[in-house]
């Protein structure tokens, strides 16, 4: 009977051991990953979440980086919506999300065709792409050569007698922002197109074989099969770009600077012109706050309507 009961009890044991060994396992995996993902966490901790977080208090403050610090409650956030220029920035980057609906409607038109069985067609992919991986700053450099008065859209322009004079677009407060938005769009494109891309090669092609043989053309199984089946990527494209556009700054900066006249002022630049172009911190802290309740509202409104509309394959 005891040779029975220690029989019972031994593999018992070993299943425990077993557990702790797979358990241990399991922390050195865990503990492995966090290892690799230490330094970019620190990274946004450091430069991300921190200041951030640093931003709240200071936006209560008329900051001082020689002098004193005092509190001046909601002084900041009373001057910035009395300031016309504050208001102007931001209805330049409201302007600026109506880029959207038009990079995401090209960019899954692009995605059809870059989805067709043709030879060389990665070649295009990888073509349409190369804007995405490439600096902004060598983007915008080069988008101010052909914007040039003497660039190649008005020499091809003025050559075909089409226009008489050089158009300014980046001097002429017409179409300055238009322009930006333009190259925004040229740029984005390509990203785009690629999560839509893998977006149509996850819809089952049954589904579209079986509408064609039930008498739908192929513009009919678009709309009707393809696009619904797309949802998701459409829902977090639009957030994503949206962000983006609310966002914009690098292209604003390096290529007009906000002018001309203020005509593409947008709140990220005229956040950083008053913290570190007059050192008023702690204001633009309280733009910046702002800012980020507004697009914060934004976000939720997408995030929600995409939640209503369907985020799922299974509606």
């Amino acid at each position: 009977m005891a040779g029975m009961g220690a029989a019972v009890k031994e593999p018992g044991v070993g299943v425990i051991a077993g557990k702790r060994r797979k358990l241990s396992k399991k922390m050195r995996s865990s503990l492995m990953a966090y290892a690799f993902m230490a330094p970019a966490l620190i990274l946004l901790v450091l430069f991300v979440f921190y200041p951030i977080v640093y931003s709240i208090p200071l936006a209560f403050t008329d900051y001082s980086a020689i002098g004193d610090t005092s509190f001046v409650g909601l002084d900041n956030f009373k001057r910035a919506f009395a300031d016309s220029e504050f208001w102007t920035a931001m209805k330049n980057s409201a302007l600026f999300v109506a880029c959207v609906p038009v990079l995401q409607i090209l960019s899954i038109l692009l995605a059809v065709v870059v989805n067709a069985k043709l030879r060389g067609i990665t070649f295009f992919r990888v073509l349409f792409y190369i804007p995405v991986v490439t600096s902004m700053i060598a983007i915008s450099i080069m988008w101010s050569f052909i914007f040039n008065p003497d660039g190649i859209i008005n020499s091809v322009l003025l050559s075909n007698g089409i226009i008489s004079q050089p158009i300014y677009f980046l001097a002429d407060t017409r179409y300055a922002l238009v322009s930006l938005m333009f190259v925004t769009i040229w740029q984005g494109l390509g990203y785009y197109m690629m999560l839509y891309l893998a977006g149509l090669q996850s819809v089952p092609e049954e589904m579209q074989e079986a509408a064609m043989i039930d008498g739908a053309g192929k513009v009919t199984v678009f709309f009707r099969v393809t696009l619904p089946l797309l949802k998701p990527y459409i829902w977090f494209c639009t957030l994503f770009s949206v962000l983006s556009a609310l966002g914009v700054f690098d292209i604003v900066f390096a290529m007009t600077k906000g002018g001309p006249d203020k005509a593409t002022m947008v709140m990220n630049l005229y956040t950083y012109n008053k913290a570190f172009g007059t050192f008023e911190f702690g204001y633009s802290a309280a733009a910046g706050l702002i800012m980020s309740v507004v697009t914060t509202a934004f976000s939720l409104v997408i995030f929600f309507y995409g939640r209503k509309g369907g985020m799922s394959y299974g509606e």
